[in-house]
């Protein structure tokens, strides 16, 4: 089995030590992800600049490839260009804190799994719901069966799934659940400070709360103690609105232009 690992803190991270470590146990890790943090950067690509490729040794051994871009990046010139062979599965994570409901938009961690399946691989994001102090033990035991399963059973179609996991042991764990992406969010919270020469500067200290209670979404699932698996897709057409905007004279709308 091949995996590609990748993630969004960044190839110094804990959490990708974590799950490359568990991977490794069954089947062979390509680790290329971005050289510094890109958290919250989305899904966004490199386009006007060059991505650099840096080999990164820990402990004296190949550790794997730092790029100068985001995890989407990483994917890309992953499977086109650094890989041999393609792989079974692109991981992302494990990232330090939750992503569910609406923040999905905003992951990296995320983004790249979603880059895997607009390519054509299964990609898993796995995250945990604690940043300041996160156990990775639960995400990477159980990160690295699922990716094992799907490799060696693949689904009919690729797919990319949004992992949630418990920051605790995993036989702590109360159970695994399918749920929906909520609407859950960061609440804006913004700190104004100023700098010793006088600009104003803002930084962002806003915190997920949970919008709805649904026992079926990723975050109320979380909540529960239980791993969240929510299939996510590229898509994000909003087609039972279509009948409300044919309503609309947008052809009159041409008119005198």
């Amino acid at each position: 089995m091949r995996f590609l690992l990748t993630n969004d803190d960044g190839i110094y991270a804990q959490g990708l030590a974590a799950i490359k470590q568990a991977l490794e146990e069954i089947g062979d890790v390509m680790v290329i992800a971005p050289v510094t943090e890109q958290s919250a950067v989305g899904h966004a690509i490199t386009i006007s600049d060059p991505l650099k490729v840096i080999p990164i040794h820990r402990s004296g051994q190949f550790y794997g490839y730092g790029i100068t871009g985001s995890p989407a990046d990483c994917v890309k010139l992953g499977i086109s260009c650094i890989m041999e062979q393609p792989p079974d599965v692109v991981v992302s994570g494990i990232n330090r804190g939750e992503n569910v409901g609406i923040n999905v938009l905003y992951s990296g961690t995320v983004s790249a799994a979603t880059e895997a399946l607009i390519l054509g691989y299964t990609g898993i994001a796995l995250s945990v719901d604690n940043y300041l102090d996160p156990d990775y033990r639960a995400a990477s035991v159980f990160g690295a069966r699922l990716a094992s399963t799907l490799a060696v059973k693949p689904l009919a179609l690729p797919v990319a799934l949004n992992v949630n996991c418990p920051s605790q042991p995993i036989h702590e764990v109360a159970g695994v659940r399918i749920t929906r992406q909520g609407d859950s969010r960061i609440v804006d919270d913004f700190v104004k400070r100023e700098s010793p020469r006088g600009t104003v500067y803002y930084w962002q200290a806003g915190m997920t709360r949970i919008i709805d209670n649904s026992e079926d979404t990723d975050a109320i699932c979380l909540k529960n103690r239980m791993i969240s698996i929510t299939p996510i897709h590229y898509r994000l057409g909003h087609d039972s609105i279509n009948r409300d905007l044919e309503k609309l004279d947008l052809e009159g709308m041409l008119n005198g232009i």
